[in-house]
């Protein structure tokens, strides 16, 4: 009895200390209701990471990334299985049979880098270039500039040829810089984005082979999109990103070496720069090494891997010839549009213009970051300005993959209308 007592009296004292918040109310014994011990914690839980998350709809009209297929969510969505599991394994071989009929190449050495398109860039030099060695690069956007600082930071004795955004360069003119420097690379976007260009790549992989040197081609705006044969065209370093035409999440970037490449970066004299990076292991965690069994490397992306997977499906579905068809018609739909609207089109020559991302000179009298906000604002449309040494000179709307319908041409025509009619107009 008195054991039941002191019970309850303990409850009710818990209970009327609770009436003045120094204690929380309680209806087990006092002794359960004991102060906690102080925490070690000293930062407390963010607020914002208390909240679920928010991501609004956006049509991502701009270069990249581009609005994702609802079969290429579901496939990132799926279980995660171990990286290193037999079904992984089966997943990573569909995959780099995905890219080879993408690439249009036999070439053994094909896999996907973990991270986005900068990945396979870095790769691509960081394995076939040793500190010292001679390396040509054509700039004329963005991505130029980029390979170019890659490599010289990496020891490369760094040549450029340069052009202003939107012109391209002869084979005339490549083949005078390759016997004047005698690079042991040559790099060249086919897709130049920044710019809107569509390089011309025939010819250039003979070039590279007369003064023995490897090709190497950016295709990250243009795989899918534009035309390209990486054994036909004698490319012997192909990569692009996943997130344009591609439409999976960005985060992966499909990569290929031929024979000639593999020559070079497995017989090397230092190691790569890039331990995440180097192909003697990457090569073997994609089964590429002739070796039997793979060894762990790092953790690949599995969700990542399951969207690109998908993403190649529906590319082989349709097919190359069909996407390139799709890609063509409905950027020349959209140029027409455009013109129709009074603005002029950045890259003149049709055949140069890059399909997947069109490049509109900046109208005169408005202001384009005015324009692109308001767009945003009011139709919840992604297209964005220049990048690099074409900023303040274009606008760039670009309709891929999943997004290469013509309702959506429609819809980015009228956001420009509408920008056109309400953004202020100097009178200069």
């Amino acid at each position: 009895m008195m054991h039941r007592a002191l019970i309850s009296r303990g409850a009710r004292l818990v209970q009327q200390a609770s009436a003045d918040g120094s204690l929380l109310a309680c209806s087990a014994p006092a002794a359960a209701c004991s102060q906690r011990p102080a925490s070690s914690v000293t930062i407390p839980p963010p607020a914002c990471m208390l909240r679920p998350l928010e991501a609004p709809f956006r049509y991502l009209f701009g270069p990249g990334p581009s609005n994702v297929p609802p079969r290429v969510l579901a496939a990132g969505g799926r279980p995660i299985i171990g990286h290193l599991h037999p079904e992984m394994y089966e997943i990573m071989n569909d995959i780099k049979k995905g890219i080879q009929y993408a690439f249009q190449t036999q070439n053994n050495m094909t896999l996907s880098m973990s991270g986005s398109g900068h990945a396979a860039m870095e790769c691509a030099v960081f394995n076939t270039v040793e500190p010292g060695e001679s390396v040509l690069v054509a700039i004329n956007g963005i991505w130029g500039e980029r390979v170019a600082e890659i490599a010289e930071r990496m020891g490369a004795k760094v040549h450029t040829i340069v052009k202003t955004p939107g012109a391209y360069f002869s084979n005339q003119e490549i083949e005078q810089a390759l016997a004047k420097h005698k690079p042991v690379l040559f790099f060249l976007t086919h897709g130049e984005s920044s710019a809107g260009l569509a390089h011309p790549v025939d010819g250039i992989g003979d070039l590279c082979r007369k003064h023995n040197c490897l090709f190497l081609v950016d295709s990250v705006a243009s795989l899918g999109a534009a035309p390209l044969y990486m054994d036909q065209q004698n490319i012997d370093i192909l990569y692009t990103g996943s997130q344009k035409a591609l439409n999976a999440p960005p985060g992966t970037a499909p990569i290929s070496f031929n024979e000639r490449a593999c020559e070079k970066m497995f017989n090397r004299k230092t190691k790569p720069v890039s331990y995440l990076l180097d192909m003697t292991h990457l090569s073997n965690y994609w089964g590429n090494d002739g070796k039997p069994a793979r060894m762990y490397h790092h953790t690949g992306p599995v969700s990542g891997f399951f969207a690109l997977r998908e993403s190649l499906a529906i590319l082989a579905e349709k097919g190359l010839e069909r996407s390139w068809q799709e890609h063509r018609e409905l950027a020349e739909y959209l140029w027409k549009g455009l013109e129709d609207l009074g603005l002029k089109l950045f890259i003149k020559d049709k055949d140069l213009r890059l399909p997947s991302v069109t490049t509109i000179a900046i109208p005169e009298g408005y202001d384009w970051r005015e324009m692109l906000a308001y767009i945003m604002k009011h139709h919840q449309m992604e297209m964005t300005g220049g990048l690099g040494p074409s900023i303040g000179m274009v606008m760039r709307v670009g309709l891929m993959g999943y997004n290469c319908k013509k309702p959506n041409a429609d819809m980015a025509l009228n956001a420009l209308a509408d920008a056109l009619r309400n953004c202020k107009k100097s009178k200069a």
